[in-house]
């Protein structure tokens, strides 16, 4: 183990001694880690220059003007390069073969040392295959392309604009709280039509900064055929999606989020890539590998999509130079990997239920390759760009796959908590409110290796599609389109929606994790679902839109959720509780329905009760003091019933309770309730906890 460091040798040790049987594969995955990394060191020149490939290979100009094309295609009997630039002749500009299936081409600048490809020109790759066909074809390392209306397939554009956008702002410091917003640029309209780069920058992102997001996660921006794919049927990796805008408005978009203090992360797609060959990935040279496995292992059955071969050294440079352009070019601060779950079994996860079982996640059944492209994809992140973050989207619960690469993890910054929105959604479709289980509801969002952070969530993007149903639509349905008026009276589904709706957000972001995300438009409870157009639904775009507008309507009942969840963002903002250490939680009471946990020197206090309220109810606290509200979901202006006073100041009381030293105790009470006081546990403050409401209250002493 001596070129292991000492961290990972004593956390294998630790795998060995404990007896779990996993030492070799821990060992054996880090050995081919680090191989691999050791051959591109000695072979490529180092790890720096083999993913800075994407400066060289597609089509690059030099400053002189001259133009050098490189391109990849084993399967290939000989390559050349048309377009705009030679009246499309197909063999006046061949490329000269070089070994492990590369091939080159250099076009010296014209007259006054002109470029002989202009900016915004047409390309095309034409590949000779093995049976003679030619073949037209994007390169893999595009950078721009387009599509015209009356057209199927995109076309290449190249693009190298005398000036481009220069940024003008630095990139946000690494931050410890991480709330996320997932956006999809596309959608960010209430206008029925694809929105721009343009539009977000300008309407969009100022909305997220006042939401106190500080974290942006763009979806749908790797160039894809398909809009209704989400994204993740991706045709050119390089390209920013053309149909937002160009290159530049993206870069702008970016910048302009920095400007806010706001992290821009991608949602990148190296676990599958669209069948399209014409304008795609799949076929390029003229075989069914090149940069898949050939045959079944290359197809994923169910996305029907192409798999890529990761122990194939010309896929890992693509895709490490993919991570390192989007990076560089364009200043993205990271990148949650979609499909992480798909990579890392060869089953890619179909049909199997991970039950935590540590056989799962070791054996012949895990793509060992894949793996080493994710430890290696963090590794490179980390060593050339140490403030980005990543995230990987993996629902197996894979082992150390947020643990440093050093330590034999997969290098990871967060994993989602995938178990949490699934947990809200079979509670609220298969439970009666009073038989909520509150045991059930804390191991969910408190179930995580704690030296691994988790990004807690309770719908995103998935619950928010045709076919499935927001937490709103679920809570509310129909009357959402009847009832969220503020002139028409306040039914029980809408007020039981709107009290649910906050309370689980809140407990969610509290105590489901380290980080927070949120999909766009469901912090106000979207009222309809996202559909994108297709023949289904006639191409139609009134479904593939976000109303940010209902939100400023002061007639809807929007905007108390939309304040709720601003108000608890900006909350975390001042104390901080994703970054500190996991909560104490002191109660999870059945009959009562009552969760309350400490974090970040603020107590929580929940009653999920549907109609049952308390008063002097004791919760046990940690630190002694005076405690008054800070955070009340049935205030007013959250659409809540007002039940509290926030003058009241709570002492604690040296009466040990719930396991902690000392309680809170109510300084008077202002209700109507005439029961006496209750009895309490063995350890414990007394608040009035009204039904339905979450309550968080901070120590006055210490924020003196």
């Amino acid at each position: 183990m001596e070129n292991m460091s000492q961290t990972a040798q004593l956390l294998l040790a630790n795998f060995y001694i404990r007896g779990l049987g996993h030492f070799k594969s821990y060992w054996d995955k880090y050995s081919l880690f680090y191989n691999r990394l050791k051959n591109i060191e000695e072979n490529e020149g180092g790890l720096d220059k083999f993913t800075k490939s994407y400066k060289t290979f597609g089509v690059n100009q030099f400053v002189d003007g001259g133009i050098y094309c490189k391109e990849w295609a084993p399967g290939a009997e000989a390559v050349f390069l048309t377009g705009d630039f030679n009246g499309w002749n197909p063999f006046s500009h061949p490329y000269k073969k070089m070994e492990y299936g590369k091939w080159e081409l250099f076009i010296p600048p014209g007259q006054d040392g002109y470029p002989p490809v202009p900016h915004g020109s047409k390309l095309k790759v034409v590949i000779r295959a093995q049976n003679g066909e030619l073949l037209y074809r994007i390169s893999p390392w595009a950078r721009y392309v387009v599509r015209d209306e009356d057209k199927v397939n995109y076309d290449w554009v190249h693009w190298n604009p005398p000036l481009s956008y220069i940024r003008k702002h630095p990139s946000p410091k690494r931050l410890k709280s991480l709330r996320i917003y997932e956006s999809h640029v596309g959608i960010a309209s209430p206008e029925g039509k694809v929105a721009s780069y343009k539009n977000f920058t300008y309407n969009v992102l100022p909305r997220v900064k006042d939401l106190g997001y500080n974290c942006v996660q763009l979806m749908a921006i790797m160039e894809h055929a398909y809009y209704a794919s989400f994204g993740y049927q991706v045709t050119s990796f390089f390209a920013a999606s053309s149909r937002y805008g160009t290159p530049d408005d993206l870069k702008e978009m970016i910048d302009v989020a920095h400007s806010m203090g706001i992290t821009v992360l991608l949602d990148v797609v190296h676990s599958h890539a669209s069948k399209n060959s014409e304008d795609g990935l799949n076929k390029f040279d003229g075989t069914d590998s090149c940069f898949f496995h050939s045959g079944p292992r290359g197809n994923h059955q169910l996305w029907d999509s192409r798999l890529f071969d990761y122990a194939n050294w010309e896929v890992l440079r693509f895709l490490l130079s993919n991570l390192r352009m989007w990076i560089e070019e364009y200043r993205f601060d990271g990148f949650r990997f979609d499909g992480v779950t798909s990579m890392l079994y060869h089953h890619h996860g179909i049909g199997t239920g991970f039950s935590g079982d540590y056989n799962e996640y070791f054996g012949l059944h895990v793509d060992e390759d894949a793996l080493c492209y994710l430890m290696l994809a963090n590794h490179m992140i980390k060593f050339l760009h140490p403030e980005c973050i990543t995230i990987a989207e993996d629902v197996s619960g894979m082992p150390a796959l947020c643990r440093p690469v050093a330590e034999g993890g997969g290098g990871f910054d967060y994993r989602l908590a995938m178990a949490i929105p699934d947990k809200w959604i079979q509670i609220i479709k298969e439970l009666k409110d009073e038989d909520w289980n509150m045991g059930n509801i804390v191991h969910t969002l408190t179930n995580r290796r704690h030296e691994e952070k988790y990004i807690a969530y309770a719908e995103s993007h998935d619950q928010a599609l045709v076919g499935d149903k927001t937490l709103a639509f679920r809570l509310m349905d129909a009357e959402m389109y009847t009832n969220m008026s503020v002139l028409s009276p306040l039914t029980p589904v809408i007020d039981r929606g709107i009290q649910l709706h906050k309370m689980i957000r809140l407990i969610t972001h509290a105590l489901g994790g380290e980080s927070y995300l949120n999909f766009m438009g469901n912090e106000f409870g979207h009222p309809e679902w996202l559909d994108f157009p297709r023949k289904g639904n006639n191409e139609s775009y009134h479904y593939a839109r976000r109303q940010f507008n209902l939100t400023e309507d002061h007639l809807l009942r929007y905007r108390f959720l939309n304040a709720f969840d601003r108000d608890m963002n900006k909350l975390e903002e001042r104390f901080g509780w994703l970054a500190s250490p996991p909560a104490y939680v002191s109660e999870k009471h059945e009959s009562n329905k009552v969760i309350a946990f400490e974090r970040a020197g603020l107590i929580f206090i929940f009653n999920f009760h549907p109609y049952q309220s308390y008063v002097d109810y004791r919760v046990g606290i940690e630190i002694p003091g005076k405690y008054k509200i800070l955070l009340d979901s049935d205030a007013a202006e959250y659409g809540g019933h007002q039940r509290l006073d926030h003058s009241t100041e709570y002492f604690s009381e040296e009466y040990p309770h719930n396991y902690r030293p000392n309680s809170l105790m109510q300084s008077n009470s202002q209700t109507n309730f005439s029961q006496q006081p209750r009895r309490c546990h063995k350890y414990c403050i007394e608040v009035y906890i009204p039904s339905r409401v979450a309550i968080v209250l901070y120590n006055v002493d210490i924020q003196k």
